[in-house]
């Protein structure tokens, strides 16, 4: 048994199809073929059901698949930690956040980073919680940055700083200059541009309005915090939004809330258990340092990155 059978069987049980399979590994569907019969010659099982059109993983298959998974997982990260450059002078980091950070956090981090350690590459992608947690536990990332939930097992988590967030309208609209607190009940005359269902703050923002028993306007739905901003910003609509953003931008206007939108805490997720290369441990830092400036300074801080 070698590690290209191992490769080889779950390029077939994640295509589900030899053909697929092989095109992917660039090798050609009799080798691979013979390869997975070899496989299963030496474990003494039949891996793939190979009858109708598609092929599926047997019980013993689906079995296998799953601790080889997580064999490949553990060999990749020790490849990662043989690689790893103690001085900074070069290595590799994965970074996933959810989108409502993009406008504010991940640049000031990412530029000090850089300043500091400018041959780390850096991969950042955008993605719901559920996902960079699943990620996480597959080694498709190194560190996440969500909010503190009910987090899956195997998922560690450090505290960041509290996040506040208003109802945010742009300069045009007829809230801009509203001093008094606006209720939640009086929020539903306003149109609304708020975030899809699959963002985190969605769901805060929906679970707001449920406690209060009040129902909200919705015109608009976005999955880009950018087009949000610019519905807003022009002043028909009315959001939600951290007031980092808001603060970032001098032509958007917070409207007070009473009872005010409940604050929720930031947190950087890692995989537990797992070797902590330099680069990750640096970027902690880098991360730890800006979030206590933020709560140091608020908003006015991230305005003036």
């Amino acid at each position: 048994m070698e590690l290209r059978h191992i490769r080889y069987l779950l390029a077939v049980a994640d295509h589900g199809n030899f053909t697929r399979a092989a095109e992917a590994l660039h090798v050609s569907q009799p080798t691979l073929s013979q390869q997975i019969k070899q496989l299963e010659h030496a474990l003494g099982v039949v891996l793939l059901d190979r009858a109708g059109r598609g092929v599926r993983l047997t019980d013993a298959g689906a079995a296998y698949v799953q601790h080889a998974r997580l064999a490949l997982r553990d060999l990749a990260a020790g490849e990662r930690a043989v690689h790893d450059v103690q001085d900074l002078s070069r290595g590799q980091l994965r970074i996933a956040l959810t989108p409502t950070f993009t406008p504010y956090l991940i640049g000031p981090v990412v530029h000090r980073f850089r300043v500091a350690h400018p041959g780390i590459t850096l991969a950042i992608w955008e993605a719901a919680q559920d996902q960079i947690e699943s990620d996480l536990l597959a080694d498709r990332v190194d560190l996440g940055i969500a909010f503190s939930n009910p987090h899956a097992a195997g998922i560690e988590s450090q505290t960041l700083f509290a996040e506040s967030l208003s109802l945010v309208v742009g300069s045009d609209h007829p809230l801009a200059t509203a001093t008094a607190a606006l209720s939640a009940d009086a929020v539903g005359d306003t149109a609304l541009g708020l975030l899809s269902s699959d963002f985190a703050t969605r769901l805060h923002v929906d679970n707001y309005f449920a406690a209060c028993g009040s129902t909200q306007n919705i015109a608009v739905e976005a999955n880009s915090i950018g087009a949000l901003l610019e519905f807003v910003r022009r002043g028909s609509l009315a959001t939600v939004l951290p007031d980092a953003v808001a603060g970032a931008y001098p032509d958007l206007h917070r409207v007070p809330l009473d009872p005010p939108l409940p604050t929720r805490t930031v947190q950087l997720l890692r995989r537990a258990v797992v070797y902590r290369s330099a680069a990750t441990r640096a970027f902690t830092e880098t991360v730890h340092t800006i979030a206590l400036e933020y709560q140091a300074q608020s908003d006015g801080y991230w305005s003036h990155q």
